[in-house]
């Protein structure tokens, strides 16, 4: 049974999500503010944490940022905050998807799911990994030979391509901004309105989609950034 961590000081809310997510077939753990959430995270192994950010006692983005330094388990951010701006400092923050209240349990049942297939795929992956291959779908990437093959044909990637690939397949279950994505591979500080991620993602997708105007491995979320594809 997967284990979620239910962060949400209100008590309707979270009592709502923790029935219809029991019924999925969850074990959910509620926390009802910041300190709470972390002795869970500090006691138990969790595959989902669900995550409000206005938090008594300590501040959501405190709780994100300590289970982020912790490992890689997807966060969803459930929060009242609805601008571009906010969610896009959600994703910056290390979470992996947002989304707004008021929403429909339905959407936030189906988001789960994605979550948790995507990062079940990856820890089964993990082995591979350890060989230096990462596969998703047709493509697959080794880390030691720096070769990409789609559907057994080899590409030819340049550096940058390569690392912008690997982050995606390493991380499968996070939205990366393009920022996000430039101080990761090219080691600097980005700047605001460098469109040289969007050069290298749209060359990139050129070399290992079979439709790059329709993506399936590297798609565009928009507003937001990039994301790994479901489908490979």
């Amino acid at each position: 049974m997967k284990k979620i961590l239910l962060v949400e000081d209100d008590i309707e809310i979270n009592q709502l999500v923790s029935k219809y997510l029991g019924k999925e077939g969850f074990d959910i753990h509620s926390a009802y503010d910041g300190k709470e959430a972390l002795t869970h995270i500090q006691n138990h192994e969790y595959q989902l944490v669900i995550l409000d950010l206005m938090l008594p006692l300590i501040e959501g983005q405190e709780v994100l940022r300590q289970i982020r330094a912790k490992g890689t388990v997807p966060v969803i951010i459930l929060s009242a905050k609805d601008s571009e701006i906010d969610k896009i400092w959600g994703l910056e923050l290390g979470a992996d998807d947002y989304m707004t209240k008021p929403f429909t349990i339905g959407e936030l049942v189906a988001r789960v799911k994605a979550q948790l297939r995507r990062y079940m795929d990856f820890q089964r992956d993990a082995a591979g990994a350890e060989t230096g291959v990462i596969r998703h779908g047709e493509l697959e990437l080794n880390i030691h030979t720096f070769e990409v093959t789609v559907a057994g044909r080899k590409k030819s990637l340049t550096a940058k391509e390569f690392a912008i690939l690997k982050l995606f397949l390493t991380h499968p279950t996070r939205v990366y901004t393009k920022s996000q994505i430039f101080e990761s591979v090219w080691q600097e500080e980005s700047i605001s309105d460098d469109n040289t991620v969007m050069v290298h993602i749209n060359r990139l997708r050129a070399k290992i989609e079979k439709d790059p105007s329709n993506p399936v491995f590297i798609q565009t979320v928009w507003g937001f950034g990039y994301k790994l594809g479901e489908e490979g």
